[in-house]
């Protein structure tokens, strides 16, 4: 049920002009998943993150999050949801600290309440040495940390990640992704972790893939591996589906 899941999609679709980006995809996700969401350039992950986010509304289906009609609710819907973008939106010239404020600020919490969850968030991610030094000034693996805790600071049920890894060396992704993990578990979090990189996810509880606008596979990686025959990885299991789906017409994001 949706009032149920942290995360309820129903047949949902979008089109620009003749493209069909999503068609009539349905997910759920419930608390303390982590799952993994793979597709290429063009599968619709990005449409799909636009309409979780409340950029634009699906032509038809329901998107409901923690319960709440994101259409008819999304104040509601939207306060449930903490994200990563791809594109960094934090402000170079403002401090760490003057950054997770504005957020705090935006959620409506008191000055006491902001001061003691930033502290809190600097704390489990080993930042405090950074509270005070502007953005501009921090490692790219140190700004997506930044991002990662601004995202928790209001207490969200469900946390996006959209393809949040961009431009990181190997170690600082990896350390990302079990950060993510880690807080799955720790705070009952669902996590949908959009990606293209088939390493990022081996660890998710499911693997959802997406091209051309459709969900060809959602499983376990374990399972995914097992359903497709002679294939010695995850990610030949994720070639494989692509390269059947090849027939379908191409979706651009």
């Amino acid at each position: 049920m949706q009032s149920e899941a942290a995360l309820a999609l129903t047949s949902v679709s979008k089109t620009y002009g003749t493209v069909n980006a999503l068609n009539e995809i349905s997910l759920t996700i419930q608390s303390s998943q982590f799952v993994g969401l793979l597709g290429q350039n063009g599968a619709g992950k990005t449409t799909l993150f636009q309409l979780l986010t409340g950029l634009f509304n699906s032509d038809s289906g329901e998107i409901w999050v923690c319960g709440h009609d994101i259409r008819r609710d999304p104040i509601a819907a939207l306060s449930s949801i903490g994200v990563v973008f791809q594109q960094s939106t934090l402000d170079l010239d403002l401090t760490v600290q003057g950054n997770l404020k504005f957020h705090c600020l935006l959620h409506g919490l008191s000055r006491s309440e902001a001061e003691q969850r930033i502290a809190s968030e600097l704390e489990r991610f080993d930042m405090q040495g950074v509270r005070h030094q502007p953005v501009r000034s921090l490692s790219g693996g140190n700004r997506r940390k930044v991002e990662l805790i601004r995202s928790l600071l209001h207490r969200p049920r469900l946390l996006l990640m959209d393809e949040a890894t961009v431009g990181l060396d190997p170690e600082s992704r990896k350390s990302l992704v079990n950060h993510v993990i880690s807080l799955c578990k720790e705070r009952d979090l669902a996590v949908l972790w959009s990606t293209h990189i088939v390493e990022e996810i081996q660890q998710a509880d499911r693997v959802v893939v997406l091209d051309k606008g459709q969900i060809l596979a959602d499983s376990s990686p374990d399972r995914l591996l097992a359903e497709e025959d002679s294939v010695a990885s995850l990610s030949d299991a994720f070639l494989h589906l692509i390269n059947l789906n090849k027939t379908v017409g191409v979706v651009h994001e």
